[in-house]
């Protein structure tokens, strides 16, 4: 059984229209909730996505307070999808990450929980799949031994044998 660690780039694309969104929706429909994963701190994350798309024009003032409303129960409020909140000792542990992958400190972070989820869900005979559009994240989580998806370039087959 395999559970789903979703950056921003990918939860992002669950509520603006953009390619990716299918597969990213596809997951939501496929896999239980309970088997789908973010950093809490990477919520504001999103929500800067999608501000940034109003601030554009990309999106109308009313299509955005609908976005934040369906983000809001389906990913901050929702029980059932995990969301990781980082120890002082992960963060401090995720520095080394920036160097060595050349990734950002939000990413480093995220790569840190998800290494610590995925030896957490070994244990139990389960694997993570990091979900990302971000090259350089998916680049550091498959040399950390982490199975990745980029719901961008990545076919709907690919998450179908995943799931």
């Amino acid at each position: 059984m395999n559970y789903f660690w979703l950056d921003a780039s990918a939860l992002a694309k669950r509520y603006l229209p953009e390619t990716g969104t299918l597969l990213v929706n596809y997951l939501f429909a496929h896999v239980p909730l309970q088997r789908l994963i973010c950093l809490f701190e990477g919520i504001g994350e999103v929500i800067s996505i999608f501000v940034r798309h109003r601030n554009a024009g990309a999106i109308t003032v009313s299509g955005f307070n609908q976005i934040i409303q369906d983000f809001q129960s389906e990913v901050p409020r929702c029980v059932e999808l995990e969301k990781i909140h980082p120890t002082e000792s992960q963060v401090v542990a995720s520095w080394e990450f920036i160097e060595t992958h050349s990734i950002n400190s939000t990413d480093a972070i995220i790569l840190h929980c998800a290494l610590d989820k995925a030896i957490e869900l070994r244990t139990d005979e389960a694997d993570l799949i990091m979900v990302s559009a971000d090259l350089r994240l998916l680049r550091a989580a498959e040399i950390e031994g982490i199975l990745t998806v980029n719901p961008e370039t990545d076919s709907q087959t690919k998450i179908e044998q995943l799931v």
